[in-house]
């Protein structure tokens, strides 16, 4: 990526937009640590991520993707994956809380992981992400696969966990309609660099023509 300056607000949901290629997962994958800048810093609060241990890193910045991995297992040993990496243990009644917060029911826990439908292995893996009590949730097109009730109903428990939790949000996502309608602010990526970052109704009013384009074309720009 091209040099870039810009803040994420804390607290808040920023989302990233832009063509195929722009950076935006390259961007997220910097920012818990699964790519290294060549040059450059990443701070959170102030402190520089180099001087995190990586496991802890990533604690703190939890990672939820499209295709969300999935232990051949249990829902419960899916939740208590990330305390038994710190040779932790997951109390049953501490797990049920996780699902409850995701809109799973506390019966969940002894289903099969792999045999739930795409939206459900989305909760799940958020509610993974929650474990850990993260205070930055990156989101990878979570939603691109999913169907239009699925979308929303995930919409409602990021913008939930995000009120919640406090937690900030960064979500890249290919709808431009998704960005604008739950992005407090909103990045534009294009070739690598950042074009332009803002609240998200300015940036959806920029007279930028690049910004413009993008938002007449999306991808085809």
């Amino acid at each position: 990526m091209a040099n870039l300056t810009a803040s994420i607000y804390k607290g808040k949901i920023t989302t990233l937009i832009g063509p195929s290629g722009a950076g935006k997962t390259t961007l997220l994958k910097l920012c818990n640590g699964l790519v290294s800048p060549t040059t450059g810093e990443i701070t959170i609060n102030g402190d520089s991520i180099k001087t995190l241990e990586p496991t802890l890193l990533r604690r703190r910045v939890g990672i939820a993707l499209q295709s969300a991995p999935i232990l051949k297992a249990s829902v419960y040993e899916n939740l208590a994956l990330p305390r038994r990496l710190q040779q932790k243990d997951l109390p049953k009644e501490e797990a049920e809380q996780f699902l409850i917060a995701v809109g799973l029911a506390e019966a969940f826990l002894t289903k099969d992981a792999t045999a739930l439908s795409g939206g459900q292995k989305q909760r799940l893996s958020i509610a993974r992400t929650l474990v850990n009590q993260s205070e930055i949730l990156l989101l990878d097109e979570i939603t691109s696969s999913l169907d239009p009730k699925s979308v929303r109903e995930i919409e409602e428990l990021i913008v939930q966990i995000n009120e919640q939790f406090d937690v900030t949000i960064i979500w890249i996502t290919h709808n431009i309609e998704q960005a604008q309608r739950l992005g407090h602010y909103t990045w534009l990526l294009k070739n690598g660099e950042l074009i332009e970052a803002s609240e998200t109704e300015a940036l959806f009013q920029s007279p930028n023509a690049v910004v413009q384009q993008f938002l007449t074309r999306g991808d085809e720009s």
